[in-house]
C-alpha cells in the first residue's frame, strides 16, 4: 500500500486527475492524504468534493479554513465574498449529503506507524501530538453534533491569539480552530499573527513561522500541512508544507509518504494549465 499526501486543492479537480494518474493511485490499494481546503476558488469544487466523499476510506481529509467557509455559508452564518466559488455546491441536489459528510472530517489526522500528522495550517508550540488529537476531538464532537450551527455563530474572529489550558467555552473553540485551519505565524510570545500570510522574510520582525517555534512539543512528529501557497512546498525537520498554489498558478504537489518519510520524499507535480512537472526522486 502507498499513502500520498496532497496539498490545497481549492476546486481544481482537473489538476487532481492529472496528479492521481502521475501517481498510479490504485484506490483499491492505496490511500490519500489532503490537506484540507477541498473547495472554493478553483473552478469546480462541487467536482472535488464529490470525488473525494466515492473515494471512502481510501482517502483522508482535514477540514481546511475554506471547507469551515462553505460550512459556515450553508448554516447561514458566513458570508460569500468576491471570488468565492462555492454556488454550485449550495444549489446542487445532494448538497446536504456532501455536507454532512464533510462536517464529519477531522481537524486532524494520525498514523503511529508512520509517526505523522496531518493538519491543515498550524500547531500551538504548546501542545504535544498527543493534546492537539484531544483539542481537535473537542472541536469535532461540536461539529458533529445537532446543535453544530452554533459553532458556526462563533468562528469567525482572530481572538485569543495565546493559548492557555485555562481558556473555555468558545474562545477555546476559536483558537483551537484557528490554529489547525489558519495558522502560519507566531510573534516572539507565541502569540497568533494571522495577519501575516506572505512568504518567509515579509512577516512583521516579531513574528516567525510556527513550526521554528523553539519551544515547540511536537518536534519529534512529522507534520504535514498545507494552506501556505506563499511558502509553496517546505520539507525540513520533521514539517512538510504542501500547498504549492495551484489554484495561483503554481502546482498541485503530492508526496508519497509510504517510504515512513525519509529525509527526500518522493514528490510529484501537476503545473496549474495541467501539464506534468518530472517527478524529483
Amino acid at each position: 500500500m502507498k499513502i500520498f499526501a496532497i496539498g490545497d486543492i481549492q476546486g481544481c479537480f482537473d489538476e487532481l486527475q492529472l496528479l492521481l494518474n502521475s501517481l498510479d493511485f490504485k484506490p483499491e490499494l492505496d490511500k490519500l492524504w489532503f490537506t484540507g481546503d477541498l473547495v472554493n476558488r478553483g473552478p469546480k469544487s462541487l467536482e472535488v468534493l464529490r470525488y473525494v466523499k466515492s473515494l471512502g476510506d481510501s482517502a483522508i481529509t482535514v477540514l481546511g479554513n475554506h471547507d469551515l467557509h462553505l460550512l459556515a455559508v450553508a448554516s447561514g452564518y458566513g458570508h460569500l465574498a468576491e471570488g468565492d466559488t462555492l454556488s454550485q455546491i449550495l444549489e446542487a441536489s445532494d448538497r446536504e449529503e456532501l455536507l454532512h459528510w464533510l462536517r464529519y472530517r477531522p481537524l486532524c489526522h494520525f498514523d503511529p506507524d508512520l509517526n505523522c500528522l496531518l493538519i491543515h495550517a498550524g500547531l500551538a508550540p504548546q501542545w504535544s501530538v498527543a493534546k492537539t488529537i484531544e483539542y481537535a476531538r473537542e472541536v469535532e464532537s461540536i461539529l458533529q453534533s445537532d446543535d453544530y450551527t452554533e459553532f458556526f455563530a462563533k468562528m469567525y474572529g482572530d481572538l485569543p491569539r495565546y493559548w492557555s489550558e485555562s481558556l473555555v467555552g468558545w474562545d477555546r473553540y476559536r483558537y483551537i480552530t484557528n490554529a489547525l485551519t489558519r495558522l502560519r505565524y507566531l510573534d516572539v510570545n507565541d502569540e497568533f499573527c494571522l495577519s501575516a500570510k506572505g512568504p518567509t522574510g515579509t512577516q512583521p520582525h516579531d513574528c516567525l513561522p510556527w513550526f521554528d517555534a523553539a519551544n515547540r512539543k511536537s518536534r519529534d512528529t512529522t507534520i504535514v500541512f498545507g494552506h501556505w501557497s506563499t511558502l509553496g512546498y517546505y520539507c525540513q525537520d520533521n514539517v512538510i508544507a504542501l500547498d504549492t498554489g495551484c489554484l495561483w498558478g503554481g502546482a498541485l504537489t503530492a508526496v508519497n509518504l509510504s517510504d515512513k518519510l525519509s529525509a527526500s520524499p518522493q514528490i510529484f507535480k501537476i503545473d496549474c494549465k495541467g501539464e506534468q512537472v518530472p517527478k524529483i526522486v
